[in-house]
C-alpha cells in the first residue's frame, strides 16, 4: 500500500508542511515519486519516517538527523558510528529523564502538602 503526504502526516499526527521540510532538507532520500512528481510512501518509509521524528524528539538536531540518514544509507559499514549517536543520546535521555523524575518527587511531596492544608482546612 502507498501513501500521500496527506496520508502520511495523517497516519504519523504530523503536519503535512513537515514531511515536506524534511524532504528538502535531505532526510527522507528513500521516498519515491509517482510519474507525476507526487510523493509515495510505503509501510517502511512510513514507520522510517516515524523513527526519524523520535530521534528528533530525542534531542537529535537536523544536521545530526541528516549525519544519521547519510550513515544509514552506507548500511553495515557505518553501524559502529550509528550505534555511538544512538548510545550518545541514550545517556542524555536518560539523564533528563532522572533529573524530570527528582523534579516530580519533589513536585508530588509540594502537592501533597496543599493536599493535606486543604483536608485540615475542611475539618476545621
Amino acid at each position: 500500500m502507498f501513501y500521500t503526504v496527506r496520508e502520511t502526516a495523517l497516519k504519523l499526527g504530523i503536519p503535512s508542511s513537515k514531511i515536506r521540510f524534511y524532504d528538502k532538507k535531505g532526510l527522507l532520500p528513500f521516498i519515491e515519486r509517482s510519474p507525476n512528481g507526487v510523493r509515495i510512501f510505503t509501510e517502511d518509509d512510513v514507520a522510517h519516517l516515524q523513527d526519524l521524528l523520535v530521534l528528533k524528539d530525542s534531542g537529535f538536531s537536523l544536521k545530526e538527523l541528516a549525519e544519521y540518514v547519510k550513515l544509514e544509507a552506507e548500511g553495515e559499514r557505518s553501524v559502529i558510528r550509528r550505534l555511538e549517536m544512538l548510545e550518545q543520546r541514550y545517556n542524555e535521555v536518560g539523564s533528563e529523564i532522572a533529573r524530570l523524575q527528582g523534579v516530580l518527587e519533589i513536585l508530588e511531596k509540594q502537592r501533597q502538602g496543599c493536599i493535606a492544608m486543604l483536608e485540615h482546612q475542611a475539618n476545621l
